[in-house]
């Protein structure tokens, strides 16, 4: 039995179909599907499980051929990612376009793969479900390897079959341990996933890289580079957590259309699901708009939220880290509680203590405050400050209680939600922040009307009793 669970990678020419592959076996949308060639550079894993059995599988950017411009931008580190995949895989994909038929690059991928030595290759045929796929598939016959397999993955035609020829060809499977994802034991530490965000061409995948220790993305100085959100499971001091890499988000009347849209959409889900946000800047423009946009976006969906300077190998000589950070907290008023932490991808410094920020921040965000204590801060933050008028009518808190972690979400039964003021719920948020803490967590208020104080104490009743329970389980 293998250490670990079986790898296959899905390789071809450029625009064949594999990444539809990718998200037809991985049952996802992670890749991105388009019809312009060259869309997927980088190396994006996923994990399938067929018939009892499971497996990683790596998609990865189309090999250019012959018939190819060798120098067109990437062409070079996307070849690398590719033969990194073929190094570490025990099964291979060898997707070709059947309704485009046999071409010179098909061939070429071919020879490399002949030349690699690697047994367990699979041709795959995609796109057979169109009309003029069967006139070309005897040809495919030429690339002597085998059989092809035709399918549909947009349609899922021939899917199961060619999994069931895949499942033949792997090893047995190291005993499933969860994928860094959805890992189903419960003593089993739960993964913080990162996401690193940021304008186009700020260093988020050379910070990737830093933190990896490995060549994992493509690293240029042409902006764009990374395209699709790519999440990469991996362990620091102990605690398994899941990074992700995310295209560069432009303003919103800079974003073209296609696939940069689609990427800066699956940046801003990356966020979504993100436990904490690191938001990268640039140093040469520390308070760019389209940053407090970014950072806007992780404090709505609740994330935790580190501004990190990247780059600061290349900050100005004489620039101090205080002024700078005061610089940068003027800016992001409406995130205070989020740190400021410097890093250089290129020399290390600040990298592994942005893993353990980003650990502790996580740990924050799973807080819980007893309900009892909660509402003594908050009467102590009433008699300090009361709620003013609306007309001859005042807000009145009956009281409050903690409803969720992850974000951490407090809900306050009121007499009427329509006098609250935006600056008072500021007030309150603060008075909880300098009582609990929370630093780099975003939190929620809610504000829910209440009849009367009898069902509210009746409810904060529950709520402490609840608690009593959890604390005595």
């Amino acid at each position: 039995m293998s250490a670990r669970p079986p790898l296959v990678a899905i390789v071809g020419r450029p625009n064949v179909g594999k990444s539809a592959l990718f998200n037809r076996v991985t049952r996802s949308r992670r890749a991105l599907v388009e019809r312009l060639a060259g869309t997927t550079r980088d190396r994006q894993y996923g994990w399938c499980r067929w018939r009892g059995r499971r497996f990683r599988v790596v998609d990865t950017g189309g090999l250019e051929g012959p018939d190819d411009d060798p120098g067109a931008p990437f062409a070079a580190p996307v070849r690398e990612q590719v033969l990194h995949a073929l190094a570490e895989a025990d099964a291979l994909l060898f997707v070709v376009d059947a309704a485009a038929g046999l071409t010179a690059s098909d061939e070429a991928v071919a020879r490399l793969l002949r030349r690699s030595g690697r047994g367990g290759v699979l041709l795959v045929a995609s796109k057979s479900d169109r009309r003029e796929a069967g006139a070309n598939v005897h040809e495919l016959h030429r690339l002597g390897l085998g059989e092809p397999l035709l399918i549909s993955a947009y349609h899922g035609q021939g899917v199961g079959e060619l999994l069931d020829a895949l499942a033949e060809r792997l090893p047995e499977d190291a005993p499933d341990a969860g994928d860094g994802e959805d890992a189903s034991d419960g003593e089993a530490p739960r993964p913080i996933r990162l996401a690193v965000v940021g304008r186009p061409n700020v260093g988020k995948s050379s910070l990737v890289n830093a933190i990896l220790g490995e060549e994992r993305l493509i690293v240029s100085e042409l902006p764009g580079a990374t395209r699709d959100a790519i999440d990469t499971p991996f362990e620091f001091e102990g605690r398994p957590m899941v990074l992700v890499d995310t295209a560069g988000i432009r303003r919103r009347g800079r974003i073209g259309r296609g696939v940069e849209r689609h990427s800066v959409q699956q940046a801003e889900r990356a966020i979504a699901r993100a436990d904490v946000t690191c938001l990268l800047i640039d140093p040469s423009e520390p308070t760019a708009a389209q940053d407090t946009h970014v950072a806007s976006l992780a404090v709505e969906r609740g994330t935790g939220l580190v501004l990190a300077v990247g780059k600061w190998d290349l900050a100005a000589p004489g620039t101090e880290r205080p002024a700078f950070a005061r610089r940068i907290d003027g800016r992001y008023r409406f995130a205070p509680w989020a740190p400021v932490h410097f890093t250089s991808a290129l020399t290390g410094e600040g990298v592994a203590d942005l893993l353990r920020l980003a650990a502790d921040i996580d740990a924050t965000r799973g807080r819980r405050v007893q309900t009892p204590e909660l509402n003594r801060v908050l009467q102590s933050a009433i008699a300090a400050h009361s709620p003013r008028y609306v007309g001859k009518r005042r807000l009145k808190l009956l009281y409050a209680t903690q409803a969720e972690v992850r974000p951490p979400t407090f809900v306050f039964f009121v007499n009427d939600p329509e006098l609250l003021h935006f600056a008072y719920r500021r007030y309150l948020e603060n008075r909880i922040r300098a009582a609990f803490g929370f630093d780099g967590a975003a939190i929620r208020l809610l504000f829910r009307a209440r009849g009367g104080g009898l069902e509210a104490r009746a409810g904060a009743a529950a709520s402490e009793a609840r608690e009593r329970t959890e604390a005595t389980a």
